[in-house]
């Protein structure tokens, strides 16, 4: 697993041991930035379910200009601070060791995002959930993207106005599914 662009191009990450984390696979990264690639540039980025963080780190080396990083394992904990490290993005990163619908809430009134990357695991609801949190308490700025990695099965829940449902894009068993935020309407 490595940085694939941007100012730590090549730089080798930290990979977990087990299968409780499952790394976006290199194929399906690039894929996903080529999606976005126009729209990084002074951003300010959340990577839900940081895994590795290798989604934030991606972002920030492409040009982002802050990412918050977001798990509640120790493991995660452990190895996003370490990637950070090796990236020498401290000074432009936030990790937060909590559960990720917490993170959301606590969002409300308070922090906002141009990108938000949401990789729960699969077999849950948790991306349903973490979407409809997100319109919810409206955390993204005008024209804000939401990138979410499932897998083939999963259907996209209706959006309530300003969120609307973007492409799909599909990966072997790996769908990317890219939803965004309108601009300023009537509250």
């Amino acid at each position: 697993m490595r940085i694939i662009s941007g100012s730590a191009r090549g730089r080798k990450l930290r990979e977990p041991q087990g299968v409780d984390t499952r790394p976006t696979t290199d194929k399906v990264k690039e894929s996903l930035f080529n999606i976005i690639q126009f729209e990084l540039e002074g951003r300010r980025v959340l990577d839900l379910f940081a895994g590795t963080g290798q989604l934030g780190l991606e972002a920030l080396s492409r040009g982002a200009e802050h990412c918050t990083f977001v798990d509640q394992r120790k493991e995660s904990a452990a190895l996003v601070r370490e990637n950070i490290k090796l990236c020498r993005f401290e000074d432009r990163s936030r990790f937060v060791q909590g559960e990720a619908q917490a993170f959301l809430t606590s969002c409300l009134n308070r922090e906002r995002f141009d990108i938000v990357f949401l990789d729960p695991p699969y077999k849950t609801d948790l991306l349903k959930q973490c979407l409809e949190k997100i319109a919810r308490f409206d955390i993204l700025r005008e024209y804000g993207i939401i990138v979410c990695e499932s897998g083939m099965e999963w259907t996209l829940p209706a959006l309530e106005p300003p969120y609307e449902a973007g492409r799909e894009y599909r990966y072997g068993q790996i769908k990317l599914t890219v939803c965004r935020r309108a601009g300023s309407v009537n509250r």
